[in-house]
């Protein structure tokens, strides 16, 4: 992969906890001064209690203080690129925007989505 984005993504996936699913995915989102977070899933016996790749590194990101975001790479090892589930989109579009998604597997298979293309009518602040 020549994007670091995606490589760091990759990277972070091979950090996963997933003794259950074995569905290991790996995120990584660049905020607006270039800096690279990362994060991965991270299972728990109750399922309920799981953390997804893309909410660990947005979480472990603005816990340090970043409130911009500029893209977010995730990546799992299936044939069909893994796009973010329902709440990891409400997650990214309260923090991120929208953000550019760019999917990718180990095998160099990758694509680029905007958030609202697959999120649209989100709810956020301003509906309160």
């Amino acid at each position: 992969m020549a994007d670091s984005l995606a490589d760091a993504a990759l990277q972070a996936r091979e950090y996963a906890h997933a003794p259950f699913s074995n569905f290991r995915v790996g995120a990584a989102i660049e905020d607006s001064s270039g800096r690279i977070h990362t994060g991965c899933n991270i299972e728990n016996a109750t399922y309920g209690l799981t953390l997804c790749a893309e909410r660990v590194a947005v979480f472990k990101a603005v816990s340090e203080g970043v409130r911009e975001f500029r893209r977010i790479a995730i990546a799992a090892d299936s044939d069909a690129l893994t796009p973010p589930c329902g709440a990891c989109r409400q997650i990214l579009w309260e923090f991120c925007g929208d953000i550019k998604i760019i999917l990718v597997n180990p095998r160099g298979a990758s694509e680029t989505l905007q958030l609202k293309d697959i999120f649209p009518r989100a709810f956020d602040a301003s509906f309160l």
